[in-house]
């Protein structure tokens, strides 16, 4: 699929090294590498990431993703002279992450301080064909004289988190003076990783080996005439133990695997590779024709990542907010899986969302037991979560530079409706597939032991049930009553739980009660005469200010310089809107009037400091018919990552925002929404794009969509029911739909 776009990085910039090192990461889901150079700068931050191997640090420390031993690094000398792009000249520079095949190549014609010239090739890629297998190939070339090369390089353990050390060393070898292996284990004992790599390299090049100070490096020596290239291929072998001791034969086996790979050598490693990329591009790619350069791109580029940061291999793992990138966030993993990233496996590779719930509902114990903890009943799953299904939210904030206090954080203790988003999403997953197994057992047990949390979470107020003291997405106003998108969310899990018991659960009278009481005493905040629906219980009683200047700098959280968070919390001043997000969770609660009154008052007070916010306003606007006004926010949307701003990504990719980049094209533009059992199709292309195709899944069927300002065509590999523009057809093979600007749609008979 030559058509897929790439990323390139046309200068070398040590402002955008860590950007870059983000955007341009390797991941296969079982493991993610950051692209930093092979060479050493003070200013970039290397990384290497297992999905699921997290580590607690000190006791006071929650677990995060470990960052383990470099791979990536070498320490070059030419003639003496350590390469370094910033010192002499750089004459050329191109680096391209090519999504199709998710390798990374960079070229550099460079002026040493003594005036040689070089020209510095380097390929790498982390293999979707063996998911434990890293390639590495560069190449140095003379221009203008004889020189001596030394390339050292292998395995770096003094790789650390931010300071912080994980991995001990248990064993550092070198068999057959070719192969290094060095197998770690973490502090606490319970996991192993062993890095089994080598490096070929001309005949003619003089090889040593040398371990010291956590560093087993491949000393290569070699000299070269003008025009004479030096190629030095590595491949490195990243495997883990999560539970339990490593198996006596495993170091073994490793050299017999690694061995096995570099016979088969460089590039046909890399074809295996692409071809599992190819066949996955064509199940999920998403093409777009666009006036505006970089749309392409943009879809590409999430959808990229959102392969590279999916852990298929693993059902005990689960995306991380910053997926496999970064060490943000502590690798952990937030709301943003189920309500961002799920959907797009959901209509692409259902048995991925699957495995996603499935992650949840194998960490109910930790679930139940934070319940317990906190005096409730059910499930309340953990705000940030890890392997182990424990809450990994940290106690405390960064110190305060000003008061030298630290701000205890409210999320673990208040954001809850993390549980409502979870059932939401088993719903979303059953109403795709219509999967009875699944529902049979964990979904529906699911939708009980989080609706049980509901039901002891409310407070009663007069005769009716409220949520007291909680905090909604909007993460700028805390500790609130009757948030809307909390209220009605639990509402929906809890009349999910009661819709599915019927059918999938034995017959339980009293809890079948406790569920109809719910139902019939939350209180669920109500449309104003002018069709806005209170935030919470005082958002309306609070006041405005300007927020012109914060709303520039959207995602910079530049209001919390000007202004406590207390202070905030006493304002009209959102993160991202509730309201917004809720009209988007659940679109068949109000009709248009009602989504459009929203967007109208909450816009201006949104600032949008939340990654996940301007998408989110940008599918509502297409709902409402506004498609000029939702591409300017999926644009912006897209900036989020690929925007100039030199730090955006630093600590890692913001996940959800690449997930949302797919939901803004086919939800949004493509109006493409399931509406309770049914799938629904109003599109609102705005006027940059041309046409909008990719692939779809539907209980059980395979579908391909291709829309225009004025046709929808869809092909089925079976018979499906749709409504397009409000009207139920049937397609079984190929059906082609006229989408008038009126918005309904009519059948083109014979076609």
């Amino acid at each position: 699929m030559s058509d897929i776009s790439s990323l390139v990085e046309a200068r070398f910039d040590p402002q955008r090294h860590n950007k870059y090192a983000t955007l341009m990461a390797a991941g296969n889901g079982y493991l993610g590498i950051r692209a930093t150079h092979e060479e050493g700068y003070t200013t970039q931050t290397r990384g290497m990431f297992l999905a699921g191997l997290y580590h607690r640090a000190g006791e006071e420390e929650p677990r995060e993703l470990v960052n383990l031993p470099d791979v990536v690094g070498m320490h070059i000398e030419i003639d003496g002279e350590i390469v370094n792009l910033l010192a002499g000249k750089l004459l050329s520079y191109r680096r391209e992450l090519r999504f199709a095949t998710g390798e990374l190549r960079r070229e550099a014609v460079w002026e040493s301080v003594s005036g040689q010239r070089y020209t510095l090739l380097c390929e790498r890629f982390l293999s979707r064909h063996n998911n434990a297998l890293f390639c590495q190939r560069i190449s140095i070339t003379p221009h203008n004289s004889e020189c001596c090369i030394n390339i050292a390089t292998g395995i770096d353990a003094t790789q650390t988190n931010a300071g912080r050390q994980h991995l001990d060393e248990t064993q550092v070898r070198v068999f057959d003076q070719q192969t290094m292996q060095a197998i770690y284990r973490t502090r606490s004992k319970d996991a192993h990783v062993a890095i089994t790599c080598a490096c070929l390299v001309s005949p003619r090049a003089q090889v040593s080996f040398s371990a010291k100070n956590r560093r087993l490096q491949q000393h290569s020596f070699c000299e070269l005439k003008p025009g004479e290239t030096l190629t030095l291929d590595k491949y490195c072998l990243i495997e883990r133990w999560l539970d339990g001791e490593v198996p006596k034969e495993a170091g073994q086996t490793s050299l017999a695997q690694l061995s096995a790979c570099m016979e088969q050598g460089y590039e046909a490693l890399l074809g295996a590779s692409a071809a599992v990329w190819q066949a996955w591009w064509r199940q999920c790619r998403v093409t777009v024709q666009s006036a505006t350069q970089g749309d392409q791109r943009a879809l590409d580029f999430a959808l990229y990542h959102l392969a590279a940061m999916t852990p298929v291999h693993d059902e005990r793992s689960s995306i991380g907010a910053k997926g496999l990138t970064g060490e943000g966030y502590k690798g952990h993993v937030f709301w943003d899986t189920e309500v961002f990233l799920l959907p797009v496996h959901l209509y692409t590779q259902p048995e991925i969302a699957r495995q996603l719930l499935r992650y949840r509902w194998l960490n109910l114990a930790g679930a139940h037991n934070k319940a317990q903890q906190n005096g409730f009943a059910g499930a309340l799953f953990p705000w940030e979560s890890g392997r182990t299904g424990e809450e990994e939210t940290p106690a405390w904030a960064a110190i305060n530079i000003r008061t030298g206090l630290r701000q205890k954080v409210a999320s673990a203790l208040a954001e809850h409706h993390l549980v409502a988003d979870i059932a939401w999403a088993v719903v979303a997953y059953y109403q795709a597939t219509g999967d009875d197994a699944f529902m049979a057992k964990e979904g529906v047990e699911l939708l009980r032991e989080t609706a049980r949390f509901w039901l002891s979470r409310a407070t009663e107020v007069d005769g009716a049930l409220e949520l007291h003291d909680v905090i909604g997405p909007d993460e700028y106003t805390e500790h609130v009553n009757n948030n809307a998108y909390t209220n009605y969310l639990a509402c929906y899990n809890v009349a999910m739980a009661r819709h599915f018991s019927k059918r999938f659960a034995k017959p339980d009278e009293a809890f079948s009660s406790q569920l109809d009481d719910f139902l019939a005493r939350l209180r669920l905040p109500q449309p104003r005469p002018d069709g806005v629906i209170p935030q919470d219980d005082t958002f309306f009683s609070k006041p405005t200010i300007d927020l012109t200047r914060y709303k520039a700098n959207a995602g910079s959280q530049s209001i919390l310089l000007d202004y406590s968070r207390a202070e905030v919390n006493e304002m009209q001043i959102l993160k991202q809107a509730d309201v917004v997000m809720l009209l988007y969770m659940l679109p068949w609660l109000y009709g248009e009037p009602v989504l459009r009154a929203n967007l109208a008052y909450y816009e201006p007070r949104t600032i949008h400091d939340s990654s996940l916010s301007k998408a989110i306003h940008g599918i509502v606007a297409a709902r409402c018919h506004e498609p000029e006004q939702a591409y300017r926010f999926w644009r912006e949307g897209c900036q989020i990552d690929l925007g100039d701003a030199p730090h955006s990504s630093d600590d890692g990719i913001h996940a959800a925002a690449s997930g949302a980049i797919w939901l803004g094209a086919v939800q949004g533009f493509a109006g493409v929404v399931a509406m309770q059992d049914e799938l629904h199709i109003n599109p609102a292309l705005p006027k940059a794009w041309t046409s909008v195709a990719f692939p779809c899944c539907w209980r059980g069927r395979k579908l391909y969509l291709t829309l225009t300002h004025q046709q929808l065509s869809v092909e089925s590999d079976g018979p499906v029911m749709l409504h397009v523009c409000g009207k139920a057809v049937e397609v079984d093979g190929r059906a082609d739909f006229f989408i008038p600007a009126s918005g309904s749609g009519t059948s083109q008979e014979g076609i």
